[in-house]
């Protein structure tokens, strides 16, 4: 990250696909082509562990911090790979292109890949990579895959309201249910078999065009997650599997009663008696998986607002304090490369700034934030130093196009023509926006896909605070042109990128 570079942020889930969903296969190759035409040096997505559609299909909240969205495997591969008939493609429901119908895409997908298992069941036994994928990842796999099927086998329920004996893991019970649901296990472990050989070919052709892939790891996990039925001694939890505390941020200029978000908080203490193994072993699983990784909330790293149980809002929280330092000089000794990038967005106090600075990791930028304020803003680019990410924005922000037309006011558009040096227009703003970025001082530059395209708040990826209609919108393939191409890699050469 210490080259002038620059990349573009696209979801698996929003590449075309004749699927319903964006996946590992063609669609994800044709996007890296355009990437290298495109002079673009890095690929960024959004978490890639499975979502749920009850918590509105966001890759922020998933029931494992180690397992793969299987929604993302490639159908067709699935074909060329043996584990389905070459008929089994021949009938394909009819998807809207431009956004993800999940409970469609859900029903269909699933189906395809009960039907690959079955299909390839009686060969797995002499796979000798299934079994090798199984063995090398036993230490998440084993707990996910029993997790799944005791999820299943309990109509849904979240583990702390499951029977007391398997709620505990007593060995008995464990014994009794991974003998019971075996075949519902063996089901989980395949489907997690399959997207991992995917992705790495995936991202064996990203290295073959000089493309690097930055993958997105959220701090927190859900409570009804395997991560936390399986280490339950490493979170605030009660003698029942409940919170003690719920995770959140406190009130601030933009809610007064700040976010209440309910993750379950970490018992840092008990994290350190272990040293930090389940966070070593998450990360070096992230750091296998891409080239660079993106953490987010790192502020919670330092201290971190948590909320007793019973609180409807954020208000009565407190900080607690992580230990920062000790866990990070271990994961330092502990891998020789520690390419993360700290999303240090929102207020800071100075001994986060200061963890930053001392590890040197680079943190964020965002334009869109830049215009409000005075010429002390952090995100105008003459405030911008080498060792940084620029955005225009990020996942939770509108559009460039879609916060010119909706959220700009007249002070902030007076101060994007005195930075700009010239009268910001709704038609070309995305491009001023992007020039803006491309030329700053930072090293590394990612623009959303959408504000390349110039699209407007129709397109926008999350509203926080809602939970309908995000994570849905989607590529068209037409909108990759050839005069798009060679305009943006025109403008990356320019800015000697």
């Amino acid at each position: 990250m210490d080259k002038r570079t620059s990349g573009i942020l696209l979801h698996v889930s929003s590449l075309p696909s004749a699927f319903g969903i964006g996946d590992l296969g063609k669609g994800a190759y044709h996007f890296v082509d355009f990437l290298k035409e495109a002079g673009q040096s890095q690929w960024q997505i959004l978490p890639l562990n499975p979502t749920d559609i009850l918590l509105g299909n966001c890759p922020y909240s998933s029931n494992s911090a180690f397992a793969n969205n299987i929604l993302f495997i490639s159908p067709e591969k699935l074909v060329e790979e043996g584990f389905l008939p070459p008929d089994a493609l021949k009938k394909i429901p009819s998807f809207p292109e431009d956004h993800v119908s999940y409970q469609s895409v859900i029903s269909y997908k699933t189906g395809l890949l009960d039907h690959a298992f079955l299909y390839y069941r009686n060969h797995l036994v002499k796979d000798a990579d299934f079994k090798n994928f199984c063995l090398k990842n036993k230490f998440w796999l084993d707990d996910y895959s029993l997790f799944i099927a005791l999820k299943q086998y309990f109509q849904g329920a979240p583990w702390y309201r499951w029977p007391e004996d398997i709620r505990a893991r007593t060995s008995v019970a464990l014994k009794k249910y991974e003998q019971e649901l075996q075949e519902a296990i063996l089901r989980q472990k395949f489907f997690q078999y399959v997207f991992i050989e995917q992705w790495f070919a995936l991202k064996k052709y990203c290295k073959s065009k000089s493309v690097s892939l930055i993958g997105d790891l959220p701090i927190y996990v859900q409570h009804d997650s395997a991560d936390v039925w399986a280490n339950p001694s490493i979170f605030k939890l009660d003698d029942e599997g409940g919170l003690e505390f719920l995770a959140g941020v406190p009130p601030d200029y933009f809610s007064k009663t700040g976010q209440l978000w309910g993750n379950p908080v970490y018992d840092w203490e008990a994290l350190q008696e272990t040293g930090y193994q389940w966070w070593a072993e998450r990360l070096a699983q992230n750091l296998t998986l891409f080239d660079i990784v993106r953490i987010d909330h790192f502020r919670g790293f330092v201290n971190f607002w948590q909320v007793p149980k019973g609180e409807t809002t954020a208000v009565n929280g407190s900080w607690a304090e992580a230990p920062a330092k000790d866990f990070f000089n271990k994961m330092l000794k502990m891998f020789k490369d520690f390419p993360i990038i700290a999303e240090d967005l929102g207020f800071l106090t100075d001994d986060v700034k200061e963890l930053i600075k001392k590890y040197k990791f680079p943190g964020m930028k965002i334009l869109l934030f830049a215009f409000d304020s005075d010429d002390e803003n952090p995100y105008l680019p003459h405030n911008h130093i080498k060792n940084c990410i620029v955005y225009t924005g990020t996942h939770d922000n509108n559009t460039v196009k879609g916060w010119f037309k909706q959220e700009a006011t007249d002070h902030i558009k007076q101060k994007m023509r005195e930075v700009l040096g010239e009268e910001p227009l709704l038609e070309n703003v995305h491009w001023q926006l992007i020039t803006l970025a491309l030329r700053s001082v930072a090293d590394t530059v990612i623009l959303p896909m959408q504000d390349i395209l110039g699209l407007d708040e129709a397109c926008r990826m999350n509203i926080p605070g809602t939970v309908d209609h995000n994570w849905q919108w989607r590529l068209l393939p037409s909108q990759i042109t050839t005069s798009l191409t060679k305009q943006l890699a025109k403008l990356v050469k320019e800015n000697q990128r």
